[in-house]
């Protein structure tokens, strides 16, 4: 195969993987767009269960962040924190 015929079968292969990765690109927005409309809308639906579980997480990210910020630290960090 000379140069110029695997520069063009290169060319051909890079076109069609470039096709295929923007179908499935199209392919996962629609996906995505039903999912946000249907999240959307079992939010309005029920407005306290979404309020409830916002809260949970905020909770557990809260918790988690303090949790990281106790443990980490130096020695000498958490003797003065004790006394």
């Amino acid at each position: 195969m000379t140069n110029a015929t695997q520069s063009k079968a290169r060319s051909a292969h890079e076109a069609n993987l470039a096709e295929r990765a923007r179908h499935a690109a199209s392919g996962a927005q629609a996906k995505v767009s039903a999912a946000t409309s249907a999240t959307a809308d079992a939010a309005k639906d029920h407005p306290f269960a979404t309020a409830g579980i916002v809260a949970g997480v905020a909770a557990a990210i809260g918790g988690a962040a303090y949790a990281a910020t106790r443990r980490g630290g130096s020695q000498q960090n958490r003797r003065q924190a004790k006394h």
